[in-house]
């Protein structure tokens, strides 16, 4: 029987992080460092070259999550302290995003350099964050409360990005001369709301003392734990090397590792593609910046609702659901002509975006063994950053190959396909067993 020392203080505290580093989500990756990049740090640069140069720097980044997240996952489960690794990772973010405001005209070297950092802050935490989720809720309940992770994301987000907009268009509100005032002030405000409603997820979990909200299946001191973090990597890597290699041990799990690389690859494109698609397709940036915005108020309800379903019925089968109407999504995408289309099909994406991904979360939770829970989730997010790769890549590629990007969005259809074909494979009963079974017995005290 699993004893648990967390309260509901420990669970606002995790919920509120997602609050927290949102807004950087909305505010620097969705909505303002793109226009920011393009027309103040790669100013002096041809429009095109600006762009590929953003894409290359979102790449690199994303290459350093990905090789990094799986070894200090693994060191962060030795080491008995995900709270420290997500300390780290998030002030790195923050001060990178604060850093943002004191880019110039033709800055783009250093802007680059200042995203790949923010990137490594914020996809880092990210994997420590939900690393801390098994830890913290017990199975059962890890949809629900994954899901208002997502809906307080979706809030929190919002608020900032809504705050920042208005920030940037009427700067003369706010005491500033001018738009570009209005837009380094955005960054700082987005790295302080990030850092503020932070500080509850880490005191509680570890990142300046002990932590307070391990079950006790980590209660049982390792004999790494308290060891330097040099001291962790060589073990570390072995953990890293030896959770790959055991991989087929969990063979519900791996078939869902599949699965989510397909559809959460075609969710990361519709997310990084949707501007560029809507922009060459002949709407309007206001338009768009409408439409991100309704997407986020209208995920808040949608993703409860979704976390709701998930606790009664469980996770994959209103996730299933999720992921068909992404299917319908990418369908009417290709026929899309006008504005008001984009808001529909941007309200669309917004009620099923946040409960296919704290779904796919909760249904990770349950199947990785409780004891290695660092380690498979950095596994998950290498593999799925290198995944995501693709998803881009094929919409350019048919965009390219045939001259039309509703041909582009229409390929997506294939990921979200063979991702709901391995999803319905999963056996989700039989793969709890499997990484309960794995779990070495908890020692008395």
């Amino acid at each position: 029987m699993e004893q648990w020392t967390t309260n509901r203080k420990h669970t606002r505290a995790w919920l509120l992080y997602d609050w927290a580093n949102s807004a950087y989500a909305t505010t620097v990756l969705a909505a303002v460092l793109p226009i920011f990049y393009s027309s103040v740090a790669a100013a002096t640069l041809h429009p095109e070259t600006a762009a590929s140069y953003l894409g290359y720097t979102h790449a690199a980044g994303m290459l350093c999550v990905a090789l990094l997240s799986p070894l200090l996952g693994a060191v962060s489960d030795l080491a008995g302290n995900k709270g420290r690794f997500l300390f780290g990772f998030s002030l790195l973010g923050i001060l990178a995003t604060m850093l943002f405001s004191t880019i110039g005209r033709g800055d783009w070297l250093l802007a680059s350099a200042l995203l790949v950092l923010s990137t490594i802050g914020f996809a880092g935490s990210n994997a420590f964050y939900d690393a801390l989720l098994p830890d913290m809720v017990p199975s059962g309940q890890r949809e629900r409360v994954s899901a208002q992770g997502y809906a307080y994301g979706y809030v929190g987000g919002g608020i900032m990005l809504a705050l920042n907009l208005v920030m940037i268009q009427q700067p003369h509100w706010f005491g500033l001369v001018d738009t570009l005032a209005g837009t380094r002030l955005a960054f700082i405000t987005v790295g302080i709301w990030w850092l503020v409603f932070a500080i509850p997820i880490f005191r509680v979990s570890g990142a300046f003392g002990k932590p307070a909200l391990y079950r006790s299946v980590h209660s049982a001191p390792s004999a790494l734990e308290g060891k330097r973090i040099r001291e962790l990597l060589r073990p570390g890597m072995r953990n890293v090397m030896n959770g790959f290699r055991t991989l087929p041990r969990y063979p519900q799990l791996a078939r869902l590792l599949i699965s989510f690389w397909f559809f959460n690859d075609g969710i990361n494109t519709i997310i990084l593609m949707a501007t560029v698609y809507g922009t060459a397709i002949g709407i309007g940036m206001t338009d768009l910046l409408v439409a991100l915005l309704i997407t986020q108020f209208i995920g808040f309800p949608s993703t409860l609702l979704f976390g709701k379903l998930g606790t009664v019925y469980g996770a994959k089968r209103p996730l299933l659901v999720s992921l068909a109407v992404y299917l319908l999504i990418v369908a009417l995408g290709y026929f899309m002509t006008a504005a008001w289309q984009f808001y529909v099909l941007a309200s669309m994406v917004g009620l099923v975006q946040g409960g296919s991904q704290s779904l796919a979360r909760a249904l990770f939770s349950d199947l990785i063994p409780a004891a290695r829970t660092g380690e498979y989730f950095g596994l998950i997010n290498v593999t799925g950053k290198f995944a995501s790769i693709f998803g881009p890549f094929l919409f350019g590629l048919v965009g390219q190959l045939t001259g039309s990007v509703r041909l582009g969005i229409l390929s997506l259809v294939l990921f979200f396909i063979v991702g709901i074909a391995m999803l319905c494979t999963v056996n989700v009963e039989t793969g709890r067993r499997q990484a309960v079974e794995s779990t070495p017995p908890v020692k008395e005290k």
